[in-house]
């Protein structure tokens, strides 16, 4: 009998409250999830200040690290195209012995390897526009040139073969020329000029002469690049044949495949000439950029860390106010485990949240940015550009990252929570 009695009081043991303790089960996902949830209802002013505040902080890593991105590909796609970094740039050896003329052009076009060659010849020339005339440099080239050069209009279209086949006669020009003659680059586009060109030549005598050369045909302004600093015109190459012109000042060389462009330009050195991959430059604006967007990004994330205190100092709130609430919940079954996957699913949901409305607050802060700059620019004279980019990847990673700093603020209340004991819950006041 006493045996009995002894299994008897095991079994009904009571726990605090005089109540025989529950067997412990798990909660199912979706109760942890509602009562995860519950504050959003209960506690709604409270909650939004946390994500907002939280959306605060990511929306300044968003704006500023968009705005790296923004500068990046604004200044690349201004400094290159695709043919671009397939070209190098040659220039004349350090002696007057090793010239670009016909017969070098022709010996580096006959490479292997080697798809394209684009010689640029350099004159110093005269535009009549109307009743105006200024003195210029004339650039001779091919319709290539612009493509490997990575160059893009201001206005208009360059020329192309498919023009000059059609027989029409265009040229292009620099911005500077625009200001000389004070006329606005668009009311340029269409306008026809004539060419004078002035060739240097020895004379019999050993001096140095100048030959005028009219050239007649009349050419048509189809395209006007934005360079301020340079009164120069782009003209095909094809117009010079008759000025007999057999020394260039570069030429642009489009390798078949980006990897045979080292192999190429060691060649051509060989040969004694400078040779410049535009992919170099690109690399070394890249490097850059990827500084600057780091100094952004560290900038943004002082306001993250602050919205994350922020967001800390609410989960500890709500640890002290559910104290009481947490007893209870231990006190009919609910596992230490399941308490804390309420404060850490919480916190999660509203890190979540907050990542979401900072991407929503970055974007937002970036148009209004870019419209207020483009309109500064714009009544200054300049030019309109998207200073903001937002690769998917980045907005991707943002929004998992603002989950995961929702988790770390989480984890310090979840683990105090899930220590808690029954009764000492209980009595918490």
């Amino acid at each position: 009998m006493k045996k009995d009695v002894n299994t008897i009081s095991q079994k009904n043991t009571p726990i605090a409250g005089g109540q025989p303790h529950p067997k412990r089960k798990r909660m199912a996902f979706q109760d942890v999830l509602m009562l995860s949830t519950r504050t959003f209802r209960t506690r709604p002013l409270r909650t939004s200040l946390t994500i907002l505040g939280m959306s605060v902080g990511i929306g300044a890593v968003l704006f500023l690290v968009s705005l790296g991105y923004g500068l990046q590909e604004t200044v690349l796609n201004r400094i290159t195209t695709a043919d671009a970094l397939l070209s190098l740039d040659v220039s004349p050896g350090d002696t007057e012995l090793i010239q670009l003329n016909n017969q070098s052009i022709d010996k580096i076009a006959s490479l292997e390897h080697v798809e394209e060659v684009s010689p640029v010849a350099a004159l110093p020339s005269q535009i009549a526009y109307g009743e105006l005339t200024g003195v210029v440099t004339m650039y001779g080239v091919k319709p290539s040139f612009f493509g490997l050069s990575g160059l893009n209009p201001m206005i208009g279209d360059f020329f192309s073969d498919e023009d000059l086949n059609n027989g029409r006669h265009d040229i292009v020009v620099s911005s500077a020329l625009s200001a000389i003659f004070d006329v606005p680059p668009e009311d340029m586009i269409g306008h026809n000029v004539t060419l004078t060109a002035f060739l240097p030549f020895i004379d019999e005598a050993g001096f140095e002469e100048i030959k005028t050369v009219d050239i007649p045909a009349t050419f048509t302004i189809s395209a006007v690049i934005d360079d301020e600093g340079e009164s120069f015109i782009y003209a095909p190459s094809s117009l010079l044949e008759g000025i007999q012109v057999n020394t260039y000042i570069g030429i642009k060389v489009k390798a078949t495949d980006p990897e045979y462009m080292s192999a190429l330009r060691d060649q051509i050195i060989e040969m004694g000439f400078f040779v410049s991959v535009l992919q170099d430059t690109i690399d070394q604006v890249t490097k850059i950029f990827t500084i600057i967007q780091v100094v952004l990004g560290l900038f943004g994330l002082i306001a993250l860390i602050v919205s994350a205190i922020g967001m800390f100092n609410t989960m500890t709130v709500m640890l002290l106010e559910r104290t009481n609430e947490i007893g209870i919940m231990r006190s009919i079954g609910v596992t230490k485990s399941d308490v804390k996957k309420l404060f850490i699913i919480e916190a999660m949901v509203m890190g979540f949240l907050g990542g979401f409305g900072g991407v929503a607050l970055g974007h937002i802060g970036g148009v209004l940015a870019n419209v207020g700059v483009n309109i500064l620019a714009k009544s200054f004279g300049g030019q309109a550009l998207d200073l903001f980019s937002y690769p998917s990847i980045f907005i991707l990673v943002i929004v998992i990252f603002s989950t995961i700093i929702g988790l770390l603020t989480g984890l310090f209340p979840a683990r105090r929570a899930g220590k808690l004991k029954p009764l000492d819950a209980l009595r918490y006041k």
